[in-house]
């Protein structure tokens, strides 16, 4: 089924910014972030993806350039300069945009040290962009969800992401190891919503690399609904090369082999994420 056949989600009445975070490596964190925002993308939505990795994978997917010296998430950090004038379209996906981040994102850490109000950056970004906020406040053009996309990590860059959303989506393999370290970013996240961002809520559960074959993804698939129950969505996404493949060509699964089950388990999931009524907004 083609993206231009599939039937819109309902927009939501203002922009939704979620941080997908999860401090361990390898999770799906990248490649949930821009499938789920490319499938929304689909779905009808005006999406922004904002990269904050400095390896910059969520940029290569949704192939936008992001060499060295190209106007990117740092320059928004760092510099100040706003977040319209770096972002540009997602080559392969309308609706879709994306502020890239180049390997300089690396050194933010270092240079936002000595900086007042240095975990506020990206929050301050958000709300000064003329395309974020509600429908009265923003337009029709406005953008319905902005992803940030964290590195593997709970240093500034991912506090700055978590001060910044008002919903986070934790991303969790179907493998033993899953819940080792997640109390670690949900102490993070209670203690930014005390001290820095009473409005951030944990929205959204994934479960990622399923294999159905196997009883271990079935007995963690029941553990991490245990655990957090209504945040969970139904949908899990599989194990597949094909979702692997697709960073390579510059590209999502939604577009590299949209009817795979892959690309067909993100839609899925994207669409879940656009029905919940989540009553948080920018």
């Amino acid at each position: 089924m083609g993206a231009r056949q599939r039937v819109a989600a309902p927009r939501p009445g203002a922009t939704r910014v979620v941080v997908v975070a999860n401090q361990k490596g390898g999770v799906g964190k990248t490649t949930s972030t821009v499938n789920i925002a490319a499938a929304l993308a689909q779905l009808g939505q005006r999406v922004l993806v904002v990269d904050l990795d400095p390896q910059g994978n969520a940029s290569t997917a949704l192939g936008a350039d992001h060499r060295r010296g190209v106007a990117s998430t740092y320059d928004a950090l760092v510099d100040g300069t706003s977040l319209d004038k770096v972002a540009s379209p997602a080559t392969e996906v309308e609706n879709l945009w994306v502020v890239p981040a180049t390997i300089d994102l690396a050194g933010a850490e270092i240079e936002l040290v000595s900086v007042v109000a240095r975990e506020s950056r990206l929050s301050k970004a958000l709300a000064t962009h003329p395309l974020i906020g509600t429908a009265e406040q923003a337009g029709e053009d406005r953008f319905d969800y902005v992803f940030i996309d964290c590195p593997p990590s709970l240093g500034l860059l991912t506090l700055n992401a978590l001060v910044a959303g008002a919903e986070v989506m934790i991303p969790i393999q179907a493998e033993y190891y899953a819940l080792e370290g997640l109390g670690q970013l949900l102490e993070t996240i209670d203690m930014v919503k005390a001290h820095l961002n009473p409005r951030l809520e944990v929205s959204t559960i994934l479960i990622t690399m399923y294999d159905a074959r196997t009883r271990l993804a079935a007995g963690v698939a029941e553990e991490v609904r245990e655990h957090f129950a209504d945040q969970v969505l139904n949908t899990t996404i599989p194990r597949s090369v094909r979702v692997s493949e697709a960073p390579s060509y510059g590209q999502t699964v939604m577009t590299y082999d949209p009817a795979s089950p892959g690309a067909l388990s993100y839609l899925e999931a994207a669409r879940e994420v656009a029905l919940r009524a989540v009553g948080v907004a920018s």
